[in-house]
Parts: structure tokens; C-alpha cells; sequence
């Protein structure tokens, strides 16, 4: 799969499209601002297997970086982008990636060294083919490229020291997408 065919699939999902086309206006506030993770691969996987685009898509998450740690500052970003996206009906949910070390522990019982980008917060995620983003500019960051995704095989991402959250993410995406297999 290409790129431009990835993003082409990603599109399906009419609120992917609607996310993608605002994110230029988000990045004004959000910088580095992508959509990543389930809504990406979760289109994919529905498109491949004839289901609807938006199907058994949680959520769509969208990653940034900035510097100011504030709750204040994110929560600003917060509230603009559900200002941006008030007509879709989806949950949205928006991260500063700098804050990831702040709250994960706390959350996971887990630490994580603090994050210097938003790239750096999707080659972390559990399953290799799930770090997968497409920022501002309509690019794609796949750091272990397409395939294993399209072929939906699911692997442990060595970068992430989690074992036991990597299991109960393949239990769930396996839920949702029986056909999937890990590699």
C-alpha cells in the first residue's frame, strides 16, 4: 500500500476527512497537530473488510507538542480544537505529547521519559503497525511503514516497555477485528 493509497482509504471515514481538512487551522494553535492511532488503521481495516468507514472507531486522536506543561495551556488547545470540530459528531480527543510524562504514570502505574515531539509520542504506541499519523500537511509517518498494517498483523513495539497493556490493546483490536493476528 502507498501512501496516497493509505490516505486515500483514511479519507473514507467522512470525519477523518472533515479532521484532516481543519488541521491546518488547528496547527495555528496546536503545533505539530496529527491525527493518529485507531482512526487511522481502524478506517483501513473497516474499508478492506467491507464495513462501514466508521465503524468501531473509538475515538480520533489528535496529537501536538508545545512546550508550555500548563494544564491550562492544553486545556485551551482543548476547548479551540472542540470549537474547530463542534460539528462532528465524534469524540475527539486532543493531547499535548509533551505532557504524556506528567500524567502516565499516575494513569498506568508506568514511566515514560518526557517526549520531545509529537512523532516521538506515535513511535511509541504498543502495536508497530499502529504508530501511524498524518499531520497538517497531509503527510504520512509511518515509522514501520504500511504493510504489516494492510495485512493486519499486529507486533509488539519494542520501544514500548508494556507488555501487559500491549496484550489487553491485541485483545481489544482483535475484538473489534477478529481477522487480525499477531506476528
Amino acid at each position: 500500500m502507498t501512501e496516497a493509497e493509505f490516505v486515500a482509504l483514511v479519507r473514507e471515514n467522512p470525519v477523518n476527512a472533515a479532521i484532516l481538512d481543519r488541521l491546518p487551522e488547528l496547527e495555528k494553535f496546536a503545533p505539530q497537530a496529527m491525527l493518529v492511532a485507531g482512526s487511522l488503521f481502524g478506517t483501513v481495516w473497516n474499508v478492506q473488510t467491507g464495513r462501514p468507514a466508521t465503524e468501531n472507531i473509538k475515538d480520533y486522536d489528535l496529537f501536538y507538542w508545545a512546550a508550555d506543561l500548563s494544564y491550562e495551556a492544553e486545556d485551551a488547545v482543548i476547548r479551540g480544537a472542540a470549537a474547530l470540530f463542534a460539528d462532528l459528531d465524534a469524540p475527539i480527543e486532543v493531547r499535548n505529547q509533551a505532557r504524556v510524562h506528567l500524567w502516565f504514570n499516575p494513569k498506568h502505574g508506568l514511566n515514560r521519559p518526557p517526549l520531545t515531539s509529537a512523532r516521538e509520542g506515535v513511535l511509541q504506541f504498543l502495536v508497530e503497525c499502529t504508530c501511524l499519523a498524518i499531520d497538517a500537511r497531509g503527510h504520512v509517518y509511518a515509522p514501520y511503514g504500511l504493510s504489516d498494517m494492510q495485512a493486519g498483523l499486529l507486533k509488539w513495539n519494542a520501544l514500548n516497555h508494556s507488555p501487559g497493556l500491549y496484550a489487553a490493546k491485541v485483545r481489544d483490536y482483535q475484538r473489534r477485528w477478529p481477522w487480525l493476528r499477531e506476528g
